[in-house]
This record gives structure tokens, C-alpha cells and sequence, in this order.
């Protein structure tokens, strides 16, 4: 019996063009002034001083204030999965979702999916390379409403990286689940790997433009609705 649905988020249950053609612009057109004006917030300096230390062990250089600010917005272009810029990115989109410039996008079958895999007394879990905050933004102010009372579990890349065997390991062992207990959904294959290769159950979820590969597939979480 699957005790807990985790979920991956772009591609699986909110469309990539959000996170591309929205948020991303949007925390790369207010990094510069956010970083400036709250330069002593505890998790802005935490953020700047671990990407300090991120280009000083990979290209030897030290960074001014202004060059770790060009840093996190070559790594917005990149979409290179660091913690410092994660965190300072959901920091950003916080103030965005606050003021109502957007709202997270959902697919229209993930809410009723939720709604379906409560009914049977299981749990919902989110891993996301996004950090925490940025996945709790998401579903909290959602086309769909608010969804964060509907999720028990959250997990980003603190628990390690999303293609390592041994971050859905973690997962199971912080819930305090057997891994067999656990299905994972995305829409990557190199993640579906490391969490079957753990013990998971795995699907993939086939959104527009995403490409099948030899894990099972569905379109839509409706595809899934009579199994459990």
C-alpha cells in the first residue's frame, strides 16, 4: 500500500513555462534591489557567503557584493540548482505572490488527485530542487487555492540531490516510512532512476513536451485515480 505520494513540481504538477517565463524573470529583474536592501537579513548574508564559497572552491576568485549579485543572475540563466540562490529566489517570489503579481500554476488534475489520495488516508509530499518556502509559495497561492493544508511533507536538496539514490533514502528514513511504502511521480527520468534504484515505486508524468522513457507514463494524474 502507498502511504505517501511524493510529488515532483515543474513538469509534473505545475507546467515549466511558469517557473521559466514567470518566476524566473521575475526573481532575476528583483535580485539586485531585494539583495541590496536586505544585505543584513540573517539568511541574505548566509546566501552571499555560501556563494562566496561556491566560486572560490571552483574558480578561485573572490567576489564583491555586486559580482556575487551578477553570479546568482548567471545562475538564474543557468538554471543551476544552488541553495544560496534557491533560497533567495523564494525570498523574491514571496513578495511577488504577496502583492498578487501571480499565482502558482497547477494543472487542473493535480487538486482533485490530492483530494482522492487523502481520501484514502495517505499523505502528500513534495520534492523539489526549489527550496521549501519557494514549494509552500506554490501551492499556497495557487490558481487552485491554497493546497498547503493538503501536504504533510516537504523536502528540497538539503536531503541531496534529485538524481542520487541515497536523497530518496533520506526521504524515507525522515518520514519514517519503508521505501516501498513511497511512489514517486516526475517527469524526469534520471530522478525516476535514483528513487526506483532506492526502492520507490516511480511514474512519469508525460506533460506536453515531455518525452517518454522506459518508466511508465500517464498524461494526467486522472490516468492513476482507479489505482489507488
Amino acid at each position: 500500500m502507498i502511504k505517501l505520494f511524493l510529488f515532483d513540481i515543474e513538469g509534473t504538477t505545475t507546467d515549466i513555462h511558469f517557473v521559466h517565463k514567470v518566476l524566473f524573470p521575475y526573481s532575476n529583474q528583483c535580485l539586485e534591489e531585494y539583495i541590496l536592501h536586505h544585505q543584513t537579513h540573517p539568511q541574505i548574508i548566509k546566501a552571499i557567503a555560501d556563494a562566496r564559497t561556491t566560486v572560490w572552491e571552483e574558480e578561485q576568485k573572490q567576489l564583491g557584493l555586486y559580482e556575487v549579485i551578477a553570479k546568482f543572475k548567471s545562475w538564474i540563466k543557468q538554471d543551476r540548482k544552488h541553495g544560496a540562490l534557491k533560497t533567495i529566489q523564494g525570498l523574491i517570489w514571496d513578495v511577488g505572490y504577496s502583492k498578487g503579481e501571480f499565482k502558482g500554476h497547477l494543472y487542473p488534475d493535480v487538486k482533485p488527485f490530492f483530494e482522492k489520495i487523502l481520501s484514502t488516508k495517505s499523505m502528500i509530499g513534495i520534492y523539489s530542487s526549489g527550496s521549501v518556502h519557494a514549494q509552500k509559495l506554490i501551492f499556497g497561492f495557487s490558481t487552485e487555492g491554497d493546497l498547503t493544508p493538503m501536504i504533510s511533507h516537504y523536502f528540497d536538496t538539503k536531503v541531496g540531490g534529485k538524481r542520487e539514490r541515497s536523497s530518496y533514502e533520506k526521504i524515507a528514513e525522515l518520514t519514517g516510512l519503508k521505501i516501498q511504502e513511497i511512489h514517486f511521480f516526475s517527469d524526469i527520468p534520471e530522478e525516476l532512476k535514483a528513487a526506483k534504484e532506492a526502492g520507490m515505486g516511480v511514474t512519469q508524468l508525460l506533460r506536453e513536451g515531455t518525452k517518454s522513457s522506459e518508466f511508465e507514463g500517464i498524461t494526467s494524474f486522472t490516468d492513476f485515480m482507479d489505482i489507488i
